[in-house]
C-alpha cells in the first residue's frame, strides 16, 4: 500500500504491485505479518515532508514484524557488538525497524534493521513496539533520569508517553503524567501519578509532587507543556521534547534521532525493549488492527480522536 499522490490518506493510499528482488549480500526478504501505523506515515502522505512527484508512489511504513523467507550472503542480525551478530535464517520470526515500505505483504530489508522476535511476543505487539520504544528511551536517556528524580511526562497516555512513564519508573523515578481523565486509571496502573492537562496544569503537578519536580519529558509539543515545565522551575536542560520544535530558543532539549548521541541511545535500547515487552515488564497497548487494504483509513483515523494505543495493519 502506497500513496499514489499527496493528500488525504483515505483518498490517496492504495494498492501498488511491486516485485520483491532476491536478497543481496546483507539483506533478507520478510513475509510481513503485522505493520505498525505511526503519525509520521500520515504526515508523509499529506506532503508535510515534500511533494516531489518523482517520489510517487510513496512507500510508507517503518516498522513490521514477520517471518524471513530468503536470506542474502552474510546477513546477520543487528547487535551493538560485532561479535554478538548472529546469522539470519529463513523461517526466523523477526522485527524490522527501520523498515522501508512496511505497508506491504513482503519487503526487502537490510540486515542492520532486522532483529530477532521471541516466539512468545505477538506479531502485532512486535510491530508496534520499536518506533515508540526507542523514542521514549531517547527521551529518558537525554534527560538523565535517575531514582532521585521526580519527573513529569506530558502526554503520558500516548504511545510514546506510556513507554516513557514505564522506563522512568524502571529507573526508580517518581513519575507524574498528564493525560485526559479517562486515561488516569491506566496511568496509575503503570505506576504514575496522573493529573489532568489544561489550564492550571502546573499547579496540579506541583500539588501532586511530594518534592520538587526535576525533569520533564514532553511528547505533546504544546506551549502549555513547555510553559508548565518552566513554571515548575525545571532546568531547561532537563526539559526534553520530541515535538516542541518551536521552543528550542528556551534552551530545552529536542531529540529526534538526528544526532550521534540520540542515535546511540535509540540503538542501545532495542534489545531491552524487545526483552521487556516479551516478559510483560513493558506494556505495549494495541488500540486497533486493520486489514492491510485499509491502510489509508487507519492513517486518517489515527490523525483524529482515537482509542489509546497503537494501530497495526495485518496483511
Amino acid at each position: 500500500m502506497a500513496a499514489t499522490s499527496y493528500g488525504d490518506p483515505a483518498q490517496v493510499v492504495g494498492p501498488v504491485d511491486a516485485a520483491i528482488p532476491p536478497p543481496g549480500p546483507g539483506q533478507a526478504v520478510v513475509d510481513v505479518r503485522a505493520a505498525g501505523v505511526n503519525p509520521i506515515d500520515g504526515k508523509i502522505v499529506r506532503g508535510l515532508f515534500g511533494t516531489d512527484p518523482a517520489a510517487l508512489p510513496r512507500r510508507i511504513g517503518s516498522e513490521v514484524s514477520g517471518v524471513v523467507t530468503a536470506v542474502g550472503a552474510g546477513a546477520r542480525y543487528f547487535a551493538p557488538a560485532e561479535a554478538d551478530r548472529r546469522e539470519i535464517h529463513a523461517g526466523d520470526e523477526v522485527i524490522v525497524y527501520r523498515a522501508i515500505g512496511g505497508y506491504a505483504e513482503a519487503l526487502l530489508a537490510d540486515a542492520d534493521s532486522v532483529h530477532p522476535k521471541p516466539a512468545t511476543l505477538p506479531f502485532p505487539t512486535a510491530a508496534g513496539l520499536l518506533l515508540v520504544g526507542v523514542t521514549a528511551a531517547d527521551l529518558v536517556g537525554a534527560a538523565k533520569i535517575t531514582g532521585s528524580d521526580t519527573v513529569v511526562v506530558h502526554g503520558g497516555a500516548g504511545a510514546v508517553g506510556a513507554i516513557a512513564v514505564q522506563l522512568a519508573r524502571r529507573r526508580g523515578a517518581t513519575v507524574i503524567a498528564t493525560a485526559a481523565p479517562r486515561n488516569h486509571e491506566f496511568l496509575a496502573g503503570l505506576g504514575a501519578v496522573p493529573v489532568a492537562y489544561g489550564a492550571g496544569v502546573a499547579q496540579r503537578i506541583h500539588a501532586a509532587a511530594r518534592r520538587p519536580v526535576t525533569a520533564a519529558l514532553d511528547t505533546a509539543g504544546t506551549d502549555e507543556a513547555i510553559d508548565a515545565s518552566l513554571d515548575l522551575g525545571i532546568s531547561p536542560a532537563r526539559i526534553v521534547s520530541i515535538a516542541a520544535f518551536g521552543r528550542g530558543t528556551d534552551g530545552i532539549v529536542i531529540v529526534d534521532g538526528s544526532t550521534a548521541d540520540s542515535r546511540r541511545r535509540r540503538s542501545a535500547a532495542i534489545g531491552g525493549l524487545i526483552a521487556d515487552a516479551t516478559s510483560g515488564e513493558l506494556t505495549v497497548e494495541i488500540a486497533k488492527t486493520f486489514p492491510l487494504e485499509q491502510a489509508g483509513q487507519a492513517l486518517a483515523e489515527l490523525a483524529g480522536p482515537h482509542s489509546r494505543g497503537k494501530f497495526v495493519l495485518l496483511p
